[in-house]
């Protein structure tokens, strides 16, 4: 028997988020489009859903509860509500993952005229652009014979926990701090300013460099 199998439901680690009873009840509502009434019974989490899809799409759930009748003439409206609303969530979802990416974080690193890096929550540099490469070559030139930037260092004034912590405290206000960066013998000090990176996991800072 495998470990995962062994342990008590309340010792395995959560994979769904929790959920509350009252989004199993199911609520009656009265739509109206066009004339035409429908008296509809969903689950809460489902007229949630409708709504968030109305404020997004900038139109009433009465338009939407519209066209996917208007989709499935013969079928059950309930019911195509439902696959209608776990499909906009799909959609929504990739849509999300597409822009939480390291491949992003690379877009806008890029995109960004002063030095710039992603950090991860162990100070591991994990991407970075043109203009810090050359940060680091201007103020850290490589001995002859070394290999690059194999022995660099990187330390924070504060640590990256710390950093997190006030991110979330303050409602993503970027937060500055000092930082030295080091090869061999070599020491460079300047000044970053870092925000919370747009992906799920592992968290990941970004850190843009504005003063030396």
């Amino acid at each position: 028997m495998s470990d995962s199998a062994a342990r008590p439901d309340t010792q395995r680690e959560r994979l769904l988020p929790s959920l509350a009873a009252e989004d199993f009840g199911p609520e009656f509502r009265v739509v109206a489009r066009g004339g035409v009434r429908r008296g509809i019974r969903l689950e809460r989490a489902f007229w949630v859903s409708l709504k968030q899809m109305a404020e997004s799409r900038k139109c009433t759930i009465g338009m939407l509860v519209e066209e996917i009748a208007e989709n499935h003439p013969e079928g059950n409206l309930t019911s195509a509500i439902r696959v209608a609303c776990m499909r906009g969530l799909m959609e929504e979802s990739m849509e999300l993952r597409k822009l939480a990416s390291i491949r992003t974080i690379n877009a806008i690193l890029v995109a960004c005229p002063s030095p710039a890096f992603a950090l991860s929550s162990s100070k591991k540099i994990l991407a970075f652009n043109t203009p810090f490469q050359q940060l680091v070559k201007r103020q850290l030139p490589s001995a002859p014979g070394e290999d690059g930037r194999q022995d660099l260092k990187l330390a924070l004034d504060l640590n990256v926990t710390d950093i997190f912590a006030r991110l979330d405290a303050n409602g993503e206000t970027p937060v500055t701090t000092g930082f030295v960066i080091g090869a061999g013998e070599r020491r460079y000090r300047g000044q970053l300013s870092a925000v919370r990176a747009p992906v799920a996991e592992p968290e990941l800072l970004m850190a843009f460099v504005f003063n030396g």
